[in-house]
């Protein structure tokens, strides 16, 4: 029998007590994992155990798999019209609506994020993912193709079956709902894999979903680990398509299994270096304000963040003064405070994995203008860093390090900063700060990225693509761009009197 997790929140954002089974989701019900084992959840503020979730190991992902199908072969795909899948994700809204808070400090009590920026962007991004998506639901439409007088052809965009999806642990219930959204509006069934850290708002959105009448099988989810659960879902023969948001390094696995098993369809969203590019006319206030939000939010701990700053000479000093002390302003601390900017990383790995860049670049030279060392003496803290004097063979400019550190570069002009802002093998996302409207755009169209904000940063919207270019990931989440990743078109020819 799947434990039980009950949790008293008494914090002045969230006062409550939650309580729900933390058992895998297969087919509309909460079980153990076939060995019945279990992963413990740590709080990132302080190394200590929050919960344990049941462990899914291969042959649960076989069980999904099976719920999955037999789900798509009777009660959802074809078998439900748009129009009612529609119905159902607006339930689904409805229901995460209701239950805000609570899957607001569920995620700042796994992930470390602070309540405040989980309720008001990774919460409420995903009640308007689903809600896009619901609109999309009965609106999914081939197209006839002319051809002759005696013959009718046409395409038809049907879901493709049982899709895999792999989401990250720094923003748990955004990426669900990236991934779920467009796969249940085309019709599809999912077998969804939560990162281990943080597996909370995933298991709460399974009760959710039980409640606003998804057919039992339509949504499965396993708690596991990557080499194991993660591998089964990426390598199994009746799953026809894999999605995946993490690392590069784990996206590469993927693609290679989903390459040696049955060639399944994947999209990846992965990692990035992103520039982020300050000209001399830029209003320095705001260009602060943005560089600040565009490497600390969310810790650093984010695949956009623009952790390489680059302000042209005219201006370098005054924004480096300002920059310095926003910096120094930041209040880290206990996600549940109010005035929190940053909580903890998510975990001792990641923790460490960040120190070791601070370090590398400490022994390359970089000098470190603030932070470099741990907050605190407990949990997983880490000021705010910021390198100077650094050159482009370094580490911490070539690496995604995934945490509060950037580096802070001066450049000459435009065709430099250009050349040095590609001069990477990621390609996710980019910032342009000008008041020179023709500067900003030809910029802009210049940066090998997927994503360019211009005179902003990390602003998201569900009606717009994201993805990357190189080795940044394959494909596009949001928008209909992303209903492409979850349907197989097929071409009907209907033969109106041509004889033989």
């Amino acid at each position: 029998m799947p434990s039980t997790f009950t949790h008293e929140f008494n914090a002045p954002a969230f006062k409550a007590k939650v309580s729900f089974n933390t058992g895998l989701f297969i087919n509309g019900q909460f079980v153990d994992g076939s060995d019945n084992t279990t992963i413990d959840v740590i709080n990132p503020t302080n190394g200590k155990v929050i919960t344990s979730v049941s462990e899914g190991t291969p042959k649960d992902v076989d069980l999904a798999v099976d719920a999955a199908h037999a789900a798509f072969d009777t009660a959802w795909g074809l078998h439900t019209p748009g129009a009612q899948r529609s119905i159902l994700m607006s339930k689904l809204v409805a229901l995460m609506e209701k239950n805000a808070d609570e899957l607001a400090a569920l995620e700042a009590l796994d992930n470390g994020k602070t309540f405040n920026w989980a309720r008001n962007i990774d919460v409420a991004g995903s009640i308007d993912c689903i809600r896009y998506y619901a609109g999309w639901a009965d609106k999914i439409t081939g197209q006839v193709q002319e051809t002759t007088e005696d013959k009718l052809t046409y395409s038809r965009h049907e879901p493709i079956g049982v899709v895999g999806q792999i989401i990250p642990w720094n923003f748990p219930l955004l990426m669900m709902a990236w991934k779920i959204g467009p796969a249940l509006a085309c019709g599809n069934t999912v077998v969804l894999k939560p990162s281990e850290f943080t597996p909370l708002t995933a298991i709460r959105m399974c009760h959710l979903i039980n409640e606003a009448g998804f057919p039992p099988g339509v949504v499965n989810v396993l708690t596991g680990y990557g080499n194991t659960t993660g591998n089964a879902i990426s390598s199994h023969m009746r799953i026809e398509k894999v999605a995946f948001t993490g690392s590069t390094i784990v996206g590469r696995k993927i693609m290679e299994a989903a390459a040696r098993s049955n060639l399944k369809n994947v999209t990846l969203e992965l990692g990035g270096k992103s520039p982020n590019i300050i000209f001399d006319d830029a209003d320095i206030e705001q260009a602060v304000n943005w560089a600040i939000f565009g490497i600390f939010w969310n810790h650093g701990q984010t695949c956009t963040a623009g952790s390489r700053i680059f302000v042209q000479e005219g201006i370098y000093d005054e924004f480096f003064k300002r920059f310095m002390e926003k910096t120094r302003s930041l209040k880290i601390g206990d996600p549940f405070a109010p005035d929190t900017f940053q909580g903890p990383q998510v975990s001792e790995i990641q923790f460490n994995r960040i120190m070791s860049y601070i370090e590398s670049g400490k022994a390359a030279g970089a000098k470190v203008e603030i932070g470099g060392e741990r907050h605190g003496s407990e949990g997983y803290f880490i000021k705010p860093t910021i390198f100077t004097n650094v050159d482009p063979s370094m580490k911490i400019v070539q690496e995604e390090i995934f945490g509060p550190v950037c580096v802070l570069i001066k450049f000459k002009d435009e065709e430099d900063v250009i050349k040095q802002a590609n001069d990477t093998l990621y390609g996710l996302a980019a910032a342009v700060f000008t008041q020179d409207l023709n500067r900003a755009l030809n910029t802009a169209h210049r940066l090998k990225a997927g994503t360019a904000w211009i005179n902003c940063v990390n602003s998201f919207n569900s009606n717009v693509p994201f993805g990357g270019f190189k080795q940044s990931g394959i494909g596009r989440e949001c928008g209909d761009y992303a209903l492409t990743n979850y349907t197989a078109v097929k071409a009907v020819h209907v033969n109106l009197g041509h004889k033989m």
